[in-house]
């Protein structure tokens, strides 16, 4: 395993960071198994992964409680990563809420879940949808930081301008994004929040980024590749039903890089979602690569990614096809 250190903090992080939503089981389908759960983590950790990013939204909570289950005193060791913000509407449809006031209480609820007394990183897990200017909310992150509840504190999916105020207002130590071969919004104004080029004309991170689906919700894995066929179906208590990077005409736009994953692997060694994940680790500003995972053999998969990061010219035969991918 590769850690990187998130600047700023003495935050080791492995460079594949075990996303935990899919095991928490609501909106993944209908394979989502806790015993296959529990056998993930375990073989993540025993693989040299100590960083792992949930949050109360990841099945009411349940994501929470099958990781301590499984990482039991080992919970200390690891950087654990959570978020805070949201609430659910009449409708149990989520809303950001990042009022001081249930800022403190939503963490204060996940230390009492994740069994721990302090939170190694917390995150907000979007922007507030209830007025709060972030000035205040960035207040209630320090406070629970001076009380020793927080180690670390930063945000997730804001915008460059939203990311600059922030930093112009707090000692926020990392963002996390999205960022894929088919999903490069991160490459504008953000990544240059992130860092700087230095007199040498080397990149000098200064921000911490954990960049979430790397794999598009399986779309890179190579899994939902049938060559000249139709977009894979869902269950509808799977999201990507409702994804339209799983349906026409995106499907058909992407399927030329799909191809692409099969036939370099396949030349490689390697599955596609190794080469989906070490693209993304080898990007500029990038700490770690954020994997969601619902079984052991999906996390072992990705882990072939630390092998390929210097294989420079793997990745400029795959480069024409990630550019003129288009979701």
């Amino acid at each position: 395993m590769l850690y990187r250190t998130l600047p700023g903090t003495d935050l080791q992080l492995s460079a594949i960071t075990l996303g935990c939503w899919a095991i928490g089981g609501r909106w993944w389908g209908d394979d989502v198994d806790d015993d296959a759960a529990l056998e993930l983590i375990d073989a993540a950790w025993d693989r040299g992964v100590t960083t792992f990013d949930t949050a109360p939204l990841y099945g009411y909570g349940h994501a929470d409680e099958l990781l301590i289950r499984a990482l039991g005193e080992r919970r200390h060791d690891a950087v654990i990563v959570t978020k805070v913000g949201v609430r659910w509407d009449a409708d149990e449809h989520p809303r950001s809420d990042l009022s001081p006031a249930h800022v403190i209480a939503d963490a204060e609820a996940s230390l009492r879940r994740l069994r721990l007394d302090t939170i190694p990183l917390l995150l907000t897990h979007w922007p507030c949808e209830s007025g709060t200017p972030i000035e205040a909310t960035l207040e209630a992150l320090e406070t629970l930081r001076a009380a020793g509840k927080v180690r670390a504190y930063g945000l997730c999916n804001v915008d460059p301008e939203q990311l600059g105020e922030a930093l112009a207002s707090a000692p926020i130590a990392a963002l996390q994004t999205p960022l894929s071969m088919i999903r490069r919004d991160f490459h504008g104004g953000l990544r240059q929040r992130c860092g700087e080029i230095d007199k040498s004309g080397r990149w000098r991170q200064t921000l911490g980024v954990l960049a979430y689906e790397p794999l598009a919700r399986g779309l890179l894995t190579g899994k939902f590749l049938f060559l000249k066929g139709p977009p894979p179906t869902f269950p509808e208590s799977d999201m990507r039903a409702r994804d339209p990077r799983f349906s026409e005409p995106v499907w058909s736009r992407l399927s030329p890089l799909l191809q692409a994953l099969q036939t370099v692997g396949e030349r490689v060694g390697a599955p596609p979602a190794a080469l989906a994940v070490a693209w993304v680790l080898r990007q500029a500003g990038v700490s770690v690569a954020l994997v969601g995972c619902k079984r052991r053999a999906q996390l072992e998969e990705s882990l072939q990614a630390l092998a390929l990061l210097r294989r420079d010219r793997v990745f400029a035969a795959l480069a024409p096809f990630i550019t003129a991918a288009r979701p």
